[in-house]
Protein backbone atom coordinates (compact mmCIF):
# COMPACT_ATOMS: atom_id res chain seq x y z
CA UNK A 1 0.00 0.00 0.00
CA UNK A 2 1.80 3.24 -0.99
CA UNK A 3 0.25 6.78 -0.68
CA UNK A 4 -0.41 7.37 -4.71
CA UNK A 5 -3.36 5.50 -4.11
CA UNK A 6 -5.10 8.06 -1.75
CA UNK A 7 -3.80 10.82 -4.35
CA UNK A 8 -6.72 12.88 -5.37
CA UNK A 9 -5.23 15.43 -7.89
CA UNK A 10 -7.04 16.56 -11.17
CA UNK A 11 -10.43 14.95 -9.11
CA UNK A 12 -13.72 16.65 -8.73
CA UNK A 13 -15.38 16.38 -5.88
CA UNK A 14 -18.98 18.08 -4.79
CA UNK A 15 -19.53 18.34 -1.27
CA UNK A 16 -22.61 19.78 -0.18
CA UNK A 17 -22.79 21.02 3.34
CA UNK A 18 -19.75 21.98 2.95
CA UNK A 19 -20.12 25.09 4.98
CA UNK A 20 -19.31 23.91 8.26
CA UNK A 21 -18.86 21.13 10.96
CA UNK A 22 -18.23 17.84 9.06
CA UNK A 23 -18.69 19.24 5.49
CA UNK A 24 -16.45 21.45 5.38
CA UNK A 25 -14.01 19.04 7.10
CA UNK A 26 -14.46 16.53 4.50
CA UNK A 27 -13.96 19.49 1.82
CA UNK A 28 -10.70 20.12 3.17
CA UNK A 29 -9.41 16.91 3.31
CA UNK A 30 -10.23 16.20 0.05
CA UNK A 31 -8.83 19.42 -0.77
CA UNK A 32 -5.59 18.73 0.79
CA UNK A 33 -5.59 15.54 -0.95
CA UNK A 34 -4.88 16.91 -4.00
CA UNK A 35 -9.05 17.44 -5.36
CA UNK A 36 -10.54 20.33 -6.60
CA UNK A 37 -13.79 21.18 -4.85
CA UNK A 38 -17.18 22.25 -5.58
CA UNK A 39 -18.89 23.41 -2.57
CA UNK A 40 -22.71 23.56 -1.84
CA UNK A 41 -24.93 25.36 0.87
CA UNK A 42 -28.02 27.01 1.30
CA UNK A 43 -26.10 30.20 1.72
CA UNK A 44 -23.06 31.33 0.08
CA UNK A 45 -22.02 33.51 2.19
CA UNK A 46 -21.36 30.81 4.52
CA UNK A 47 -19.45 29.04 2.40
CA UNK A 48 -16.49 31.93 2.62
CA UNK A 49 -14.87 30.23 5.32
CA UNK A 50 -14.42 27.14 3.48
CA UNK A 51 -13.16 28.53 -0.05
CA UNK A 52 -10.52 30.46 1.83
CA UNK A 53 -9.45 27.59 4.02
CA UNK A 54 -9.19 25.46 0.51
CA UNK A 55 -7.50 28.29 -1.55
CA UNK A 56 -4.76 28.80 1.08
CA UNK A 57 -4.19 24.66 0.72
CA UNK A 58 -3.63 25.64 -2.96
CA UNK A 59 -6.08 23.99 -4.52
CA UNK A 60 -9.29 25.47 -6.72
CA UNK A 61 -12.83 25.96 -5.20
CA UNK A 62 -16.28 26.56 -6.85
CA UNK A 63 -18.50 27.33 -4.12
CA UNK A 64 -22.52 27.41 -4.85
CA UNK A 65 -25.34 29.02 -2.82
CA UNK A 66 -28.36 25.75 -3.42
CA UNK A 67 -30.91 23.74 -1.34
CA UNK A 68 -30.61 20.81 -2.40
CA UNK A 69 -34.53 20.75 -2.59
CA UNK A 70 -34.23 22.88 -4.95
CA UNK A 71 -33.96 20.09 -7.65
CA UNK A 72 -33.70 22.55 -10.82
CA UNK A 73 -31.24 24.26 -9.56
CA UNK A 74 -28.96 21.21 -8.06
CA UNK A 75 -29.50 19.97 -12.24
CA UNK A 76 -28.20 23.68 -13.48
CA UNK A 77 -25.69 23.42 -10.82
CA UNK A 78 -24.29 19.94 -12.16
CA UNK A 79 -24.37 21.07 -15.75
CA UNK A 80 -22.21 23.90 -14.89
CA UNK A 81 -19.65 22.00 -13.14
CA UNK A 82 -19.23 19.58 -16.03
CA UNK A 83 -18.97 21.93 -18.06
CA UNK A 84 -16.57 23.78 -16.78
CA UNK A 85 -14.25 20.37 -15.37
CA UNK A 86 -15.35 18.56 -17.64
CA UNK A 87 -16.14 15.48 -15.39
CA UNK A 88 -17.39 14.84 -12.02
CA UNK A 89 -15.04 12.10 -10.34
CA UNK A 90 -16.29 12.44 -6.18
CA UNK A 91 -19.56 13.37 -5.00
CA UNK A 92 -20.16 13.70 -1.11
CA UNK A 93 -23.86 13.97 0.00
CA UNK A 94 -23.46 15.89 3.18
CA UNK A 95 -26.55 18.41 3.35
CA UNK A 96 -28.72 17.02 6.31
CA UNK A 97 -31.12 18.68 9.21
CA UNK A 98 -33.00 17.03 12.02
CA UNK A 99 -36.10 17.63 14.00
CA UNK A 100 -36.44 16.59 17.44
CA UNK A 101 -39.76 16.06 18.87
CA UNK A 102 -42.04 13.11 20.76
CA UNK A 103 -43.15 10.73 17.78
CA UNK A 104 -46.90 11.50 18.98
CA UNK A 105 -46.81 15.62 18.36
CA UNK A 106 -44.21 14.76 15.21
CA UNK A 107 -46.04 17.29 12.50
CA UNK A 108 -45.86 15.93 8.84
CA UNK A 109 -44.37 19.16 7.92
CA UNK A 110 -41.08 18.55 9.94
CA UNK A 111 -41.35 14.74 8.99
CA UNK A 112 -41.42 15.71 4.93
CA UNK A 113 -38.49 18.32 5.26
CA UNK A 114 -36.33 15.66 7.27
CA UNK A 115 -36.96 12.82 4.72
CA UNK A 116 -36.99 15.04 1.80
CA UNK A 117 -33.50 16.82 2.88
CA UNK A 118 -31.72 13.89 3.93
CA UNK A 119 -32.79 11.15 1.65
CA UNK A 120 -34.72 12.25 -1.21
CA UNK A 121 -32.04 14.77 -2.30
CA UNK A 122 -29.03 12.40 -1.96
CA UNK A 123 -30.92 10.19 -4.36
CA UNK A 124 -31.85 12.74 -6.70
CA UNK A 125 -28.04 14.33 -6.93
CA UNK A 126 -26.38 10.86 -6.51
CA UNK A 127 -28.81 10.25 -9.81
CA UNK A 128 -27.81 12.58 -11.68
CA UNK A 129 -24.18 13.00 -11.25
CA UNK A 130 -24.19 9.17 -11.51
CA UNK A 131 -25.18 9.24 -14.96
CA UNK A 132 -21.91 11.38 -15.37
CA UNK A 133 -19.84 9.02 -13.77
CA UNK A 134 -21.93 6.16 -15.78
CA UNK A 135 -20.20 7.93 -19.10
CA UNK A 136 -16.80 8.35 -17.42
CA UNK A 137 -16.75 4.70 -16.19
CA UNK A 138 -15.25 5.63 -12.61
CA UNK A 139 -16.91 7.45 -9.74
CA UNK A 140 -17.27 7.68 -6.06
CA UNK A 141 -20.00 8.26 -4.21
CA UNK A 142 -19.69 9.14 -0.62
CA UNK A 143 -23.45 9.33 1.33
CA UNK A 144 -23.53 10.25 5.15
CA UNK A 145 -25.08 8.13 6.92
CA UNK A 146 -25.27 7.81 11.26
CA UNK A 147 -25.48 5.88 14.59
CA UNK A 148 -29.15 5.73 13.76
CA UNK A 149 -28.98 4.11 10.36
CA UNK A 150 -28.06 1.13 13.08
CA UNK A 151 -30.24 2.44 16.44
CA UNK A 152 -33.45 3.92 16.39
CA UNK A 153 -32.90 6.81 18.69
CA UNK A 154 -35.00 8.88 20.87
CA UNK A 155 -37.35 12.36 19.61
CA UNK A 156 -35.69 12.20 16.16
CA UNK A 157 -38.03 9.47 14.40
CA UNK A 158 -37.58 11.27 10.52
CA UNK A 159 -33.57 11.68 11.14
CA UNK A 160 -33.30 8.12 12.07
CA UNK A 161 -35.48 6.77 9.08
CA UNK A 162 -34.01 8.85 6.69
CA UNK A 163 -30.22 7.62 7.59
CA UNK A 164 -31.71 4.05 7.54
CA UNK A 165 -32.83 4.74 4.24
CA UNK A 166 -29.29 6.63 3.38
CA UNK A 167 -27.33 3.22 4.62
CA UNK A 168 -29.59 0.57 2.40
CA UNK A 169 -29.77 3.43 -1.13
CA UNK A 170 -26.17 3.20 -0.21
CA UNK A 171 -26.34 -0.53 -0.58
CA UNK A 172 -28.53 -0.31 -4.04
CA UNK A 173 -27.14 2.02 -5.84
CA UNK A 174 -23.89 -0.15 -5.25
CA UNK A 175 -25.50 -3.29 -6.29
CA UNK A 176 -26.23 -1.38 -9.85
CA UNK A 177 -23.54 0.75 -10.35
CA UNK A 178 -20.45 -1.21 -9.55
CA UNK A 179 -20.27 -2.81 -13.51
CA UNK A 180 -19.51 0.80 -14.33
CA UNK A 181 -16.69 1.61 -12.08
CA UNK A 182 -18.46 3.50 -9.83
CA UNK A 183 -18.52 2.77 -5.71
CA UNK A 184 -21.01 4.16 -3.26
CA UNK A 185 -20.21 3.99 0.18
CA UNK A 186 -21.28 5.74 3.16
CA UNK A 187 -19.47 7.13 6.54
CA UNK A 188 -21.75 6.78 9.74
CA UNK A 189 -20.07 9.14 11.76
CA UNK A 190 -20.72 8.73 15.98
CA UNK A 191 -21.16 11.69 18.16
CA UNK A 192 -19.41 14.68 16.85
CA UNK A 193 -19.39 18.45 17.77
CA UNK A 194 -21.58 20.14 15.33
CA UNK A 195 -24.50 22.58 14.90
CA UNK A 196 -26.69 19.30 14.78
CA UNK A 197 -25.46 17.82 18.20
CA UNK A 198 -25.63 20.80 20.00
CA UNK A 199 -28.76 20.64 21.80
CA UNK A 200 -27.48 17.38 23.34
CA UNK A 201 -23.56 18.56 23.78
CA UNK A 202 -25.30 21.60 26.11
CA UNK A 203 -27.55 19.00 27.83
CA UNK A 204 -24.86 17.94 31.17
CA UNK A 205 -26.47 14.61 32.05
CA UNK A 206 -26.91 13.18 28.43
CA UNK A 207 -23.25 14.64 27.33
CA UNK A 208 -22.23 12.94 30.06
CA UNK A 209 -23.54 9.70 29.26
CA UNK A 210 -22.54 9.98 25.66
CA UNK A 211 -19.27 10.49 26.08
CA UNK A 212 -19.06 7.96 29.15
CA UNK A 213 -20.10 5.15 26.16
CA UNK A 214 -17.39 6.63 23.63
CA UNK A 215 -14.33 4.42 24.08
CA UNK A 216 -11.65 7.22 23.39
CA UNK A 217 -13.16 9.38 25.81
CA UNK A 218 -14.39 12.54 23.46
CA UNK A 219 -16.92 13.34 20.56
CA UNK A 220 -15.33 13.66 17.26
CA UNK A 221 -14.05 16.63 15.77
CA UNK A 222 -14.52 17.32 11.82
CA UNK A 223 -10.91 16.75 11.25
CA UNK A 224 -11.55 13.20 12.26
CA UNK A 225 -13.03 12.36 9.30
CA UNK A 226 -10.44 13.74 6.47
CA UNK A 227 -8.67 10.44 6.39
CA UNK A 228 -12.14 8.43 6.23
CA UNK A 229 -13.36 10.50 3.17
CA UNK A 230 -9.97 10.47 1.45
CA UNK A 231 -9.72 6.44 1.50
CA UNK A 232 -13.31 5.98 0.21
CA UNK A 233 -13.16 8.98 -2.23
CA UNK A 234 -9.49 7.29 -3.65
CA UNK A 235 -8.36 4.39 -5.43
CA UNK A 236 -7.47 3.14 -2.31
CA UNK A 237 -10.96 2.11 -1.72
CA UNK A 238 -11.80 0.36 -5.72
CA UNK A 239 -12.90 -3.03 -4.22
CA UNK A 240 -15.14 -1.27 -1.25
CA UNK A 241 -18.55 -1.08 -2.20
CA UNK A 242 -21.79 -0.63 -0.35
CA UNK A 243 -20.46 -0.35 2.68
CA UNK A 244 -21.10 1.87 5.79
CA UNK A 245 -18.35 2.58 7.60
CA UNK A 246 -18.80 3.58 11.06
CA UNK A 247 -16.37 6.29 12.44
CA UNK A 248 -17.44 6.86 16.37
CA UNK A 249 -14.78 6.56 18.54
CA UNK A 250 -15.46 2.89 19.31
CA UNK A 251 -19.01 3.75 20.69
CA UNK A 252 -20.85 0.65 18.20
CA UNK A 253 -18.10 -1.64 19.72
CA UNK A 254 -19.37 -1.05 23.30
Amino acid sequence: MTLPLFNLKNKVAIVSGASRGLGQGMAMGLAEAGADIVALSTNKDNLLETKSLIENAGRTIEIFSCNVNDYKKVDQIIKDVKARFGRIDILVNNAGTTHRAAAEDFSDDAWLQVINTNLNAAFHISREIGKIMIGQKAGKIINLASLLSFQGGITVPAYAASKGGIMQLTKALANEWAKYNIQVNAIAPGYFATELTQPLAEDDQRNDQITMRIPAGRWGKPDDLKGTVVFLASQASDYVNGHILVVDGGWMAR
